[in-house]
């Protein structure tokens, strides 16, 4: 009974992983047979066990996630957007690129990049930030939660703000995660947030959840340099729609 229910957690470990990262349900088992083949005999009177295996699974997925995955995407029309600030370009959070959910088409790249450009050359310091793209191999492999984001052409870009507190234009965003913070609708707007909701659509709003740590009174949304930033995209060649979500 103990060996079942094992096996239907290290199963589920594996789902879980590889639906989160594509490669972690892979590296999971690599990383078990490696510590069953040689790390327990090694370490036979190390007592922390678990620790052994986190650190076995952790070293091998980090290895593969910044050295290998790079390469081996490129057959498969996936690069990778930048980890640190590269072209005022950049994640809201680092996860994003651990996760190996920040994969895109060159093309796709090379335009977030012109817009960051010239983003910056009309608002100094400004970065575009970016949340969930694409993982690394194979068309029509979901980004879990999201339906549409599996060839390299989807990108999630994260709203521009003002502090609140000086007044001034800031890279900052309400939430940790990026997601989770949202924004109303004016009082003569549509609210299809209301009408989703309404229809039964009870995952709409869901990733509010999501937030951890949001401090959304200390930012005002700025209207105008998000208008620029969706004017650019949506005047640049190859991208057809541009989706407007509160989140």
């Amino acid at each position: 009974m103990r060996l079942f229910f094992k096996t239907i957690l290290y199963l589920l470990l594996f789902l879980l992983l590889t639906a989160l990262t594509q490669i972690g349900g892979l590296v999971f088992l690599l990383s078990w047979f490696i510590y069953r083949r040689i790390i327990r005999k090694a370490t036979a009177q190390f007592k922390p066990v678990f620790l052994i295996k986190m650190l076995t699974f952790v070293s091998l997925y980090l290895f593969a996630t910044f050295l290998l995955v790079p390469i081996i995407a490129k057959p498969f029309g996936r690069v990778p957007l930048p980890f640190f600030t590269t072209n005022h370009v950049r994640p809201v959070n680092v996860w994003t690129c651990i996760l190996n959910r920040n994969y895109v088409r060159p093309e796709l790249k090379s335009m977030v990049e012109k817009v960051a450009k010239t983003m910056n050359d009309r608002y100094e310091g400004t970065e575009i930030q970016y949340l969930d793209a694409n993982l690394p191999f194979f068309d029509g492999f979901p980004l879990v939660p999201h339906l549409s984001h599996n060839d390299g052409r989807k990108l999630d870009l994260a709203f521009f703000y003002t502090d609140s507190r000086t007044g001034q234009k800031t890279n900052d965003k309400p939430s940790f995660s990026g997601y989770g913070v949202f924004e109303a609708p004016r009082p003569n707007e549509l609210n299809s947030i209301e009408t989703c909701l309404d229809k039964g659509h009870w995952q709409y709003d869901f990733n509010k959840y999501m937030a951890f740590g949001a401090h959304q009174e200390q930012f005002i949304f700025d209207e105008e340099r998000t208008r620029a930033m969706i004017e650019q995209f949506s005047e640049a060649q190859g991208i057809e729609k541009c989706l407007l979500s509160r989140i």
